[in-house]
């Protein structure tokens, strides 16, 4: 089946935004919570650079780096499944498009001081702190959020994968969330052609 142009982009963006509203929703309940970054919040194309977690852009209050990306696009007759089915030349069978998205939220990750000592336990557990409430909070935008940002009635069909933690490498430590979207289909145009 076809596919609108903008779908693999609007569920990107969707994504991006129930992450960012739920961060935000946790900083305004936990104290010392950072909520979502407004340095660096976007979709991206391809894996992201981890080039701005401490949040050392101008102005920027929350630091971080929270970004959407496309992993792959696969056909599935049986979602999530990946087909092996060959497609027909001639007209469009009912396959349809899944996608592989990552959602990467980077934080900043204790490091040596000046004088060459490594983080204090204090600073650690405050990191991971900041770590576990991300988690928890991506996982809430994607089960609850999320489902509620498509036109359809009863919301996206997805599968969701592991969390799993990043890091802490360089200056970052974060997560990663990775999940399986079935892409809404359009039909195919006149003559039968995709």
């Amino acid at each position: 089946m076809a596919l609108d142009y903008l779908a693999v982009q609007n569920v990107a963006e969707a994504l991006l935004g129930c992450v960012c509203a739920e961060l935000d929703r946790a900083a305004a309940i936990i104290e010392g919570q950072p909520g979502c970054p407004d340095c660096t919040s976007c979709v991206v194309p391809g894996r992201p650079a981890w080039d701005n977690c401490t949040g050392d852009c101008s102005g920027a209050q929350t630091p971080g780096q929270l970004t959407v990306n496309l992993d792959r696009i696969y056909p599935t007759s049986a979602f999530p499944t990946e087909t092996k089915d060959v497609i027909g030349s001639r007209n469009c069978l009912p396959v349809r498009q899944a996608a592989d998205y990552v959602i990467t939220l980077l934080r900043c990750a204790p490091t040596y001081n000046e004088g060459g000592c490594p983080p204090s336990c204090e600073e650690q557990a405050a990191a991971a702190r900041i770590l576990h409430v991300d988690a928890v909070a991506v996982t809430n935008a994607v089960m609850c959020c999320f489902p509620q940002t498509s036109d359809v009635r009863r919301g996206h069909q997805f599968l969701m994968g592991a969390l799993r933690t990043l890091g802490p490498e360089g200056q970052c430590v974060g997560i990663e969330q990775r999940l399986t979207v079935a892409l809404p289909f359009c039909g195919c145009t006149a003559g039968g052609e995709s």
